[in-house]
């Protein structure tokens, strides 16, 4: 075991595997806050928009999702974001 563990074959898999826990669990933050952002500006209606949202794998448009619900006015503005 000890001389799999070392193998660099055995690093890289190890090493794959946390950065996809790392990136799943940043996701799950991001949705996490896009949902409450959504139920406290916008109640019941904001949470609809959640089944699209959960949908999005990339990082950086839930981040502009989770800015966006900051400055938009209505759930239109929003859609036009997502």
């Amino acid at each position: 075991m000890a001389v799999l563990s070392e193998s660099p074959w055995y690093q890289q898999i190890l090493l794959e595997g946390e950065e996809r826990g790392e990136q799943r669990g940043r996701r799950e933050e991001r949705l996490s806050s896009i949902e409450m952002g959504l139920e406290l500006k916008f109640g019941t209606e904001g949470l609809k928009l959640m089944p699209e949202i959960s949908q999005i794998a990339d990082l950086e448009r839930l981040k502009a999702i989770r800015e966006g619900i900051k400055r938009v006015n209505t759930l239109e503005e929003l859609r036009q974001i997502i």
